[in-house]
């Protein structure tokens, strides 16, 4: 078995060279090159491509834990445990802050020609969202809320389709493409009203970098203290999935063995 430290370093690798690095990379592309160099699709595909290398990267290892959210859930349920949460979520919140520094010092000129060192979270030259999400001006907090907690609800359910061994799971080669595609759909279909964050450590060590990097402290009260919903939102969707997906699904699935013994418990009544 692998130490805490290298579970810890595996999360970290996985969200820094990949999850995290190209999906705000892709952001502060479309952004800075004002809609020249990607459309809002480049970004979903992006942070798709950088999901299944991440899965691919430390699933052997950690399980692929790259989503706080999914953490924490499976905490509650007893899967893992709290010394075992503590270690993921401190991998996956390094990684995420690396990986927002490693792109604010690949596109710095890019930001400070745009900006004309002008660093703010709102107005035509805004790019704070660059790194973190920031809900549209026309949704209210509990409609930002809800559209968080939905796509994550979404999110969990896919995860556990694509994994369950006990009904139809993918292969396991497949499991990671399967779940950047899923990752992806949430991307086209949920991202007008919150940018989909879907996962607290994607969305609040890239916030505290911003604060430190010269955004500064309105990155945690514009948008009426936006901050706490990708937060809180996904962990409650992921919670409410699991829910879901073990009361419509889950409990009434049998195990593969149970199976081939009810099947040959038939046989031999009819024999």
């Amino acid at each position: 078995q692998s130490t805490t430290a290298t579970r810890i370093l595996l999360i970290l690798l996985s969200l820094f060279l990949f999850t995290q690095v190209f999906g705000l990379s892709s952001v502060a592309q479309v952004v800075l090159g004002k809609g020249n160099t990607g459309h809002y699709l480049s970004i979903n595909m992006a942070f798709g491509i950088g999901t299944t290398l991440g899965v691919y990267a430390a699933g052997g290892v950690s399980g692929a834990h790259l989503n706080a959210a999914i953490t924490i859930t499976q905490c509650v349920l007893g899967n893992i445990s709290w010394t075992t949460l503590a270690a993921y979520i401190i991998g996956q919140f390094l990684g995420s802050f690396m990986a927002a520094a490693t792109v604010f010092a690949v596109y710095y000129d890019a930001i400070y020609d745009y900006t004309k060192g002008n660093l703010t979270v709102s107005g035509p030259h805004a790019t704070a969202m660059i790194f973190s999400t920031y809900p549209a001006p026309s949704v209210s907090l509990q409609g930002a809320f809800f559209t968080e907690f939905i796509a994550t609800v979404m999110l969990i359910l896919g995860v556990m389709v694509i994994h369950d061994e006990k009904n139809n799971a993918a292969i396991k080669g497949a499991q990671p493409m399967l779940t950047g595609m899923l990752v992806l759909g949430i991307g086209l279909g949920m991202g007008l009203n919150t940018g989909y964050a879907i996962n607290p450590s994607r969305d609040l060590p890239p916030r505290i970098f911003t604060a430190i990097a010269g955004w500064g402290t309105a990155v945690f009260t514009a948008e009426h203290s936006w901050w706490w919903v990708p937060v809180t939102a996904p962990i409650l969707g992921c919670l409410f999935g699991v829910f879901i997906y073990k009361l419509c699904i889950d409990f009434h699935n049998h195990p593969v063995h149970e199976n081939e013994h009810e099947k040959q418990q038939a046989g031999m009544e009819t024999s």
